[in-house]
Parts: structure tokens; C-alpha cells; sequence
């Protein structure tokens, strides 16, 4: 059975992966499912299932039991026991009908039994609801990953995306940088024009970081005034330079509470490039970040300090 694109109506349609050792239900459901604005992935045994799911994570799984190589029950504890896979919905379709087999599967993590053979129009309801139900899911959990006055991740959302990063990064030798942004003087702001100048100050700021990021950089309110970006294929000399054009961007906004005042930013920034290759962990790269966001702020702030993860110094006449 071919693991490849059955069937795609849009690139925005939600993906399900069928996991089944027969070709007549791929060929089945390919065919009755095609109306339903899916994309419609196969696998023909458990073990090649469980690999595709973790590479690009479906809305939805549709897994057989009895299966050759890793049947569906020992299919079904690894989809649950893995971060990337476990909040992932799965209708088992199967012919077993026992009474165990089916408190089994529900007690692994399946949401829904489908005995074969299965009704198709039935079939076509349950996943229409396990697909809603994944999508309310899914909104559910960005909005907690967002911060409510910049409208960026958040510092959680930032610890996670870095991980993830910094694994990828060590096991296919790409690039990464990460950056830390700093408002200077933010309390002053706050002092002399009150709170709600100080929230206006961080929504802009965020807004010219998010307006200069490109797509593939994730950008964080780490904490009160301060920023974080993670920058992935992405080394330390172009890294400056993207810091820079957010440093100059944010010198020249003007507030409309403050007009006169001007804000400015110190950026400390921390990469490497690709095939270099580290062992640092992520707490590592935060905390040499900001130390060269510190020393940002001690050389006069309003500025970028950024250096490899070895510690060589990045500075603006490199990064041209």
C-alpha cells in the first residue's frame, strides 16, 4: 500500500491517517471519503503508522487492530506514550468485537470503536465529530500558549518551541540563533506616563518584532518588558542583522502617549551556524543570551550584542 497523498482537496484540509493492513478499506475509504475535505494518508501496518504520524502529526487516526509487524493495541500505547502524537484522536476500526478488545483500546487512549464492517455513513459522522472535537482542542491550546497584551507566544510556548529546536538543530546540523530583546528604561515609562502607557509600549514592541520576524521565526514575550525570538536556520551573523533592523525599527516608533520619549531596545544574541554542531541545552543558550543581552545594556543599551555558542563575538561590522 503506497504511504503517499490518496487524497487532497486543500492544503488547509485536516490530514487523517489510515492505518490498516487491508487494501480494500484504503481503497474504501479513498473513495467514500473523498467528499469530506480531507487529506486522506495510508499506512499498511503499525510500526510504518506510528513513523508517519510522528513526522507530520495528523488531525485524526483511523487504526485497524490485527495487524502484521506491531499490531494496533501495541500501535495505539506508542501514539500515547509519544508528546508529538499522544493528543491526537484515534477511531479504531476493527473486526474484533469483544468486549475486552473494546475497553482495551479505550483504555489505551482510542475516542471512538468502530466495528467492521462499519456503516460508511456512520463512519463519515464519527470522524466529522472527532475532527470538530480536535480542531476546538487545538484552538483551546493555542489560546493558552498566547500572551494577552503582546499577542505573542508565551514563555511556556518559548521553552517548548526551543527544545524542539535545539534537538533539530544537534541531529540535522542546521543553524539556529536565539535572541533576547529588552525594553530599556521600561519602568521609567511606566513611572512617569502610567501602566497603560507601559501596555502600549510592549503591544508596539511586539508588533515591530512580529513585523520583522519572518515566518519560520517564533517570536515570545518571555516576561514583563522583555522578548524572545527563536531563530532556526538561522546563524548568529544573520541573526545580528535581523536584531539590528528590530533595534532601528523600535527607535523610530512614536507613542502617542509620549511623544517626545523615544524607546529603544538592547538585544543580546546567541547562534551557531550550520555543521558546527554543540552540546549546550537550551537553558544553556537562554543563559548566554543574557549575558550578552546584559552586556547590551552595560556598553550603553540601545544596541546588539550577539555571539556563537563557543563565545566568539558577533559584532554589527561583521554582520555587514
Amino acid at each position: 500500500m503506497s504511504e503517499s497523498l490518496i487524497h487532497s482537496d486543500s492544503g488547509s484540509s485536516p490530514t487523517v491517517l489510515l492505518i490498516d493492513d487491508s487494501q480494500f478499506v484504503h481503497r474504501l475509504l479513498d473513495a467514500r471519503l473523498r467528499d469530506e475535505s480531507i487529506e486522506l494518508r495510508s499506512a499498511a501496518d503499525g510500526r510504518r503508522g506510528v513513523e508517519l504520524a510522528r513526522e507530520d502529526p495528523p488531525a485524526l487516526i483511523l487504526l485497524d487492530l490485527d495487524m502484521p509487524v506491531m499490531d494496533g493495541f501495541e500501535a495505539l500505547r506508542e501514539l500515547k506514550d509519544d508528546p508529538r502524537t499522544r493528543d491526537i484522536p484515534v477511531i479504531v476500526l476493527s473486526g474484533l468485537n469483544s468486549s475486552q478488545d473494546k475497553v482495551a483500546a479505550f483504555d489505551l487512549g482510542a475516542v471512538d470503536f468502530v466495528t467492521k464492517p462499519f456503516e460508511l455513513t456512520e463512519l463519515r459522522a464519527r470522524v466529522r465529530s472527532s475532527l470538530r472535537m480536535y480542531a476546538l482542542l487545538q484552538m483551546l491550546a493555542q489560546k493558552a500558549q498566547i500572551d494577552g497584551l503582546s499577542e505573542l507566544y508565551n514563555r511556556q510556548y518559548f521553552d517548548t518551541s526551543l527544545k524542539g529546536e535545539c534537538e533539530r538543530s544537534m541531529r540535522h546540523g542546521q543553524a539556529l540563533s536565539i535572541a533576547m530583546i529588552d525594553i530599556d528604561h521600561f519602568k521609567s515609562i511606566n513611572d512617569t506616563y502610567g501602566h497603560p502607557a507601559g501596555d502600549s509600549v510592549i503591544s508596539g514592541v511586539a508588533k515591530m518584532i512580529t513585523k520583522q520576524c519572518r515566518s519560520i521565526d517564533t517570536a515570545c514575550r518571555y516576561g514583563g518588558e522583555e522578548f524572545a525570538i527563536i531563530l532556526p536556520e538561522t546563524g548568529p551573523v544573520q541573526a545580528v542583522q535581523l536584531c539590528e533592523r528590530i533595534r532601528v525599527a523600535c527607535e523610530q516608533l512614536r507613542w502617542s502617549r509620549h511623544p517626545s520619549r523615544t524607546v529603544t531596545v538592547s538585544i543580546g544574541i546567541v547562534g551557531i551556524g550550520a555543521g558546527e554542531g554543540f552540546s549546550a541545552t537550551p537553558e544553556a543558550w537562554v543563559e548566554a543570551a543574557d549575558r550578552n543581552l546584559y552586556s547590551a545594556k552595560q556598553a550603553g543599551r540601545n544596541r546588539v550584542k550577539g555571539t556563537g555558542i563557543d563565545g566568539n563575538t558577533i559584532d554589527l561590522a561583521q554582520a555587514g
